[in-house]
């Protein structure tokens, strides 16, 4: 089987090199010479239409903020039916697993397409785009932090004659609660750049602004909104890897 593998992949790397996706260095040489003249077009930035472009950067953080706020409070639930020791039944464990599987397997891009021929254009599809993704990743991760906690903790309260709320509110999202913040902070970070890639299939944010950009041949006004996305997303992350030491340097603490 593992010869097998190995074949099958050398095969599709051949192909992919020689035919499929045809990297070639003559294309790759040409290329370099085109990718300095977008630079000599791009450099200094126009800041021109700076007011729309912030507008627009605004709309962006928004929809990541809110999808990914309606997501991970979305997968807390799903999560406690996708775990093996929390789920009330079989049949919920096997359809939140689904549930999660699909929200992870369909790429965010796809989805806001769905969400854009169904809702219209615009942040809404944008922010349900991003919500379903988060489900899908934190929903996973979520789960596999409940199933990892103390069996102990759930044995001992249950003995105390606690119900299932009482279990879950009093032992399984506390033990997981520094897991559930982190994960949501790294779903944060993902949302920052995806929000940004969905505004090129019409769900609103600076993507749009991209897009019309680099069509009409602006690149001096494509540099500028290249730079401010940069700067949203080094923020996103900077202050998400702050948020992740304070909670995982509290839980060492406490």
């Amino acid at each position: 089987m593992t010869l097998v593998i190995v074949l099958i992949v050398g095969g599709l790397l051949v192909h992919g090199w020689t035919q499929g996706a045809t990297v070639r260095p003559d294309s790759l040489a040409s290329g370099v010479f085109r990718l300095g003249e977008f630079l000599e077009d791009a450099v200094p930035p126009d800041a021109g239409r700076l007011g729309p472009i912030l507008k627009a950067l605004l709309v962006t953080v928004e929809m990541a903020l809110l999808g990914t706020l309606i997501g991970a409070v979305l997968s807390l639930p799903l999560a406690v039916l996708a775990a093996r020791n929390t789920t009330p039944h079989w049949s919920l464990y096997a359809a939140s697993r689904a549930v999660i599987t699909i929200s992870r397997t369909i790429p965010d891009l796809v989805w806001g397409l769905i969400f854009v021929i169904a809702v219209g254009l615009g942040p809404e599809a944008g922010v349900l785009a991003i919500t379903v993704d988060v489900m899908g990743f934190c929903g996973r991760f979520f789960a596999e932090s409940i199933e990892d906690i103390d069996p102990a903790r759930i044995e001992g309260l249950r003995a105390l004659g606690a119900p299932r709320t009482g279990v879950l509110v009093g032992g399984v999202i506390p033990a997981c609660m520094p897991s559930f913040v982190t994960t949501s902070m790294f779903a944060l970070e993902s949302s920052a750049r995806s929000s940004v890639v969905l505004g090129l299939v019409g769900a609103g944010g600076i993507g749009i602004e991209l897009a019309t950009s680099m069509t009409l041949l602006r690149y001096d006004e494509a540099a500028t909104i290249i730079l401010a996305i940069l700067v949203v997303v080094v923020v996103f992350e900077r202050v998400s890897a702050a948020i992740r030491r304070r909670v995982l340097g509290g839980g060492q603490t406490a």
